[in-house]
């Protein structure tokens, strides 16, 4: 049991999070870990913005639910696409285990490498204007034109 969460604007934490517990409670896990990525307050931005390439994405997730299935791990998935204003949520991960310890070890890989190979793209939003944060971005792996 895995999910994959795509919605416009911020999330819905309290709703997300209140599923993933009966998930939990389902499967007989032991352990619900999550991450909550919450938009904070810096250099006049009122939000962020992001645009996901959306089939890229979900071959990420799913790749990375092959790799974990082997003890019964689920990963648990919710992004925003477009404006989350400031002290709202864009990104909520979580990973369902039988224990904390590989779970703990898990959710921190998986945010890194969501950080890292992610096909999203992040704007600051200021003054009601989007504003590419390429200081802030990773260019992706095999990204960019093929030289002939």
């Amino acid at each position: 049991m895995s999910e994959f969460i795509l919605t416009n604007n911020a999330l819905d934490i309290p709703r997300i999070y209140a599923k993933w517990y009966e998930f939990a409670k389902d499967k007989n896990c032991g352990a619900l870990l999550t991450f909550c990525g919450i938009v904070r307050e810096e250099g006049g931005i009122e939000a962020l913005s992001f645009d996901i390439y959306e089939p890229l994405l979900k071959k990420w997730f799913d790749e990375w639910q092959k790799r974990v299935d082997f003890d019964g791990i689920s990963l648990l998935f919710a992004h925003s696409i477009g404006d989350v204003a400031v002290h709202e949520s864009s990104y909520f991960a979580g990973i369902l285990s039988k224990q904390r310890k590989l779970g703990l070890k898990l959710l921190n890989e998986f945010v890194e490498d969501f950080k890292a190979s992610a096909p999203i793209w992040k704007y600051d939003v200021i003054n009601k204007e989007r504003i590419y944060a390429k200081e802030r971005s990773t260019k992706l792996c095999g990204a960019g034109l093929l030289k002939s």
